[in-house]
């Protein structure tokens, strides 16, 4: 049998043709490469410190010792005990729960008056997104110079009431409160965009709908558009809660744990382990953080899914 030429090279271009990877491959093929990089990153400075920890946090490891043994849940066991442990849970709960209400409370309430898109909205959106951008412990030194006793607030209100001096930071309950809200402060520019987001994305058509069946502003929106916020407040609500169950910068730049043990978080009282050249304590508070942040974020975002799908 005698095969044509043409029919020889139409063989071999379709078998080219199916060697050929899809466009789609190619594209993932590309994406791969740009996400090493950061993928290596993590591996490295995250998860594998994470991983060394763990061995560590169970081990009788000091500076007074060259003897790294292992103890079990002894450093646990001691931690709890004196009250260290104990103390610095309830604390970072309480700092973490009035930081991500503040946050988002003014997040909201900036999102709903900025949201129009206008040069004014946009001057003040990018002003108040100036916090984002500056150093947690930059923002901590800043506050701390402002509320300090001799400080500009008090001079404020001195204006008012003669003679006014209080140090905020330096009574249990407005350390806790004032180190919370500027953690808040710090963040909230950014929650504002994520919100302002949200708000846009609602279709104007459900709105309209609403005010000609007589709904008024409040109305419209605690029954259109805050139901349609929920993947904002999703994002929001579980970023400023992690974000302050790790807080430690703001802290140690304005009260380092004090005063007394009224803003010692979990990872202060790990800073505070370590330099005392407790080692394997620290590292045991070091795992309590990543087991107290996984034990509330994990529920939390799984609830707040469902209520999106809802």
């Amino acid at each position: 049998m005698v095969i044509s030429s043409l029919e020889v090279g139409n063989k071999a271009g379709a078998r080219r043709t199916r060697r050929a990877p899809a466009p789609g491959r190619r594209s993932r093929t590309r994406w791969r490469w740009f996400i090493l990089p950061s993928l290596v990153l993590l591996l490295t400075f995250f998860v594998l410190p994470f991983v060394l920890n763990v061995p560590f946090a169970f081990s009788g490891w000091s500076t007074y010792s060259d003897d790294i043994r292992f103890v079990g849940l002894d450093n646990f066991d001691a931690l709890w005990e004196d009250g260290t442990l104990r103390g610095a849970i309830l604390t970072t709960l309480a700092y973490a729960v009035i930081a991500m209400l503040v946050q988002n409370t003014a997040a909201l309430s900036l999102a709903l008056v900025l949201q129009r898109t206008t040069r004014v909205n946009s001057f003040f959106r990018s002003l108040f997104f100036i916090p984002v951008l500056i150093s947690p412990l930059a923002a901590g030194y800043i506050w701390r110079a402002i509320v300090a006793p001799e400080g500009p607030m008090n001079q404020f209100i001195g204006l008012f009431s003669p003679g006014f001096d209080y140090a905020w930071l330096g009574h249990p309950t407005t350390a806790l409160i004032g180190v919370a809200f500027i953690d808040a402060w710090k963040w909230s520019g950014l929650a504002t965009l994520v919100y302002i987001a949200g708000l846009n994305s609602v279709p104007a058509s459900l709105l309209e709908a609403a005010e000609v069946d007589g709904a008024g502003r409040a109305r419209r929106f605690f029954s259109v558009q805050f139901p349609l916020l929920a993947p904002a407040f999703t994002f929001n609500v579980a970023t400023t809660l992690i974000g302050a169950l790790s807080a430690y910068d703001i802290i140690a730049a304005t009260t380092s744990g004090g005063p007394g043990t009224a803003t010692t978080t979990l990872n202060v009282a790990l800073q505070q382990q370590f330099k005392a050249g407790f080692l394997g304590s620290a590292s045991s508070l070091g795992l309590a953080v990543t087991i107290l942040v996984i034990a509330i974020a994990v529920p939390l975002v799984a609830w707040l899914r469902k209520r999106e799908v809802a």
